[in-house]
């Protein structure tokens, strides 16, 4: 008889009788899921209160992941092999990405795995020197979260373990060498981490299983529906539908009680920042700062200041509305459904503008996950409805007002103003309004030689220079701009077709175009605090 064998799917432990769904009101005190103690029940600081806040909500819903009803829809496993032996030595989280501690369902399955067979913990990333068109601005705001994460991870007995290289390459090594017994890792929907996901699972050991929990979206991309939808509109009432079941707090994740034999050696920043191979020429930015507790604090700034305004001056470029809350959600530094959570709180005195804010961060963040889950061309006008392909065909000879390679794109070198200063929004402050994003890709799509090259264009702009390029969002707004998706067929036109068109007169009666276009003219990049405390004297 060979070794006894532990169960590693999904089932909860027969702990104390509350829910997933439960939001508990009994008082909460200073648990050792929190990083940061409770100082004081009043602070002058909006952000530390709501940092505060937060970490009271974790307590008051359980001690830890053992006192909480896990519900296992959020998981599915991957491996044929279903259980772990008895003998395992350690469960590892392989973070990728959500890249934070605190509420991110992976890492807390990771650890209610690990505390019921009573072993160590590890947490592993991968770092691959190159990811699709991202630039070092990108990576600098990765590596500025995972350095938070390292530390949040130590201080909880939890070790972690920057990796260089390709997940296939790295983490099954990692397995063997460490005794692993079960591996945990959360979900993308693009093809380059499936692919990874997909690989490591045939190189790990035929006894180590391999889980999948969706940390990101609020319901499971799987169990939000099990098609590719067509609209928002038939997606809306599928998660609606389910938000009472999964839109729920977190538990903290605990000081963990089994530590690891394997001697620590803290991560090398320096030389993983030299390891990447990326496109070096983006300058980071200094408006924003990497990490969960500055994510909380962009959230704590919108819902003390922006909130109110959401509503009515949203599609206003030339007012600061946005929640600005994008490049935490890619990077998972801070998790959607803590924000949702935050934001819902101000529904009875701005009720207009959270369902606004929520439509946007749950429906159609997830509308877009759901696009690229089941459509592996969302890179291409191959990925557009039979409608779309055939109309951008049917106007594919039509003669362009104007035709722009790459670079003038990307040097901002066109005849349009207006055009130019969006191309400058998302080189110089690394995003680009809602609003305008979709102005700036249409007209890539009416100045370029074609259609598919206009998505090529648009996709590798994106990518480049944003700091939530790489995403599902970036791919869905790309292609709804250029091939229709999630949308219908409008007045034919030239060069179009069918596809939505936007137009400068439309946008200078809409808003205020001068002050966008100043604003856009003068702003400069200066250099991220993180980026030059982590200069090498030569």
């Amino acid at each position: 008889m060979g070794p006894k064998k532990r169960q590693l799917s999904p089932t909860p432990p027969k702990k104390k009788d509350k829910t997933d769904s439960e939001d508990s009101s009994e008082e909460a005190g200073t648990t050792s899921a929190s990083l940061d103690e409770v100082k004081s029940e009043q602070t002058a600081d909006p952000s530390e209160r709501l940092f505060q806040e937060i970490n009271k909500a974790r307590a008051a819903v359980g001690k830890s992941i053992e006192d909480f009803k896990f519900n296992k829809k959020r998981v599915r496993m991957l491996s044929d092999c279903k259980v772990a032996s008895e003998d395992c030595g350690a469960i590892l989280y392989w973070m990728s990405r959500d890249g934070r501690v605190e509420d991110n369902w992976a890492l807390l399955y990771a650890q209610r795995l690990a505390l019921k067979f009573k072993v160590p913990l590890h947490v592993c990333y991968c770092l691959v020197p190159v990811f699709l068109d991202a630039s070092i601005r990108g990576f600098h705001f990765l590596l500025g979260g995972l350095e938070e994460v390292e530390k949040d991870l130590l201080s909880r007995n939890i070790h972690f373990h920057l990796l260089l290289g390709a997940p296939p390459k790295v983490l099954p090594k990692f397995v063997s060498d460490n005794n692993i017994g079960g591996v945990v890792c959360d979900f993308a929907p693009l093809k380059v981490p499936m692919r990874w996901v997909n690989e490591v699972c045939k190189k790990l050991p035929e006894d180590v299983p391999l889980c999948q929990v969706d940390a990101h979206n609020i319901v499971p991309c799987w169990v939000a529906s099990e098609k590719l939808e067509y609209a928002a509109r038939t997606i809306r009432p599928k998660i609606n539908n389910k938000l009472p079941e999964f839109l729920t707090h977190f538990p903290p994740v605990v000081l963990h009680p089994y530590s690891s034999d394997v001697k620590y050696e803290k991560v090398d920043w320096v030389r993983a920042e030299k390891s990447l191979e990326c496109d070096r020429s983006v300058p980071d930015v200094n408006w924003i700062k990497p990490g969960y507790r500055a994510g909380i604090k962009m959230l704590s700034d919108f819902v003390e200041k922006k909130i109110r305004w959401y509503n009515d001056k949203r599609n206003d470029p030339s007012q600061d509305v946005q929640s600005n809350l994008s490049p935490y959600f890619h990077f998972g530094q801070i998790a959607p459904q803590r924000a949702v959570l935050v934001v819902q709180k101000y529904k009875k005195q701005y009720k207009e503008s959270v369902e606004a804010w929520v439509e946007e961060a749950v429906v159609r963040r997830e509308l877009a996950d759901n696009f690229c889950f089941y459509n592996p061309n969302y890179d291409s006008l191959k990925g557009a409805p039979e409608w779309a392909q055939k109309t951008l065909n049917d106007h594919r000879k039509d003669k362009r007002p104007y035709v722009y390679t790459k670079k003038e794109f990307e040097d901002g070198k066109t005849h349009d103003p207006l055009w130019n200063a969006c191309q400058m929004q998302l080189v110089r402050d690394a995003k680009l309004h809602g609003y305008m994003r979709m102005y700036w890709a249409k007209k890539i799509l009416e100045w370029s030689k074609s259609p598919e090259e206009a998505l090529e264009i648009a996709i590798y702009l994106n990518d480049k220079f944003e700091l939530d390029g790489r995403d599902p969002n970036g791919f869905v707004g790309c292609l709804w701009s250029v091939g229709g998706i999630h949308d219908q067929g409008w007045g034919e036109r030239a060069i179009f077709g069918k596809i939505r068109y936007m137009n400068y007169e439309g946008c200078k009666r809409k808003f205020d175009i001068n002050t966008f276009m100043a604003k856009y003219k003068t702003i400069s990049s200066k250099i991220n605090p993180w980026t030059a405390s982590k200069k090498t004297k030569k």
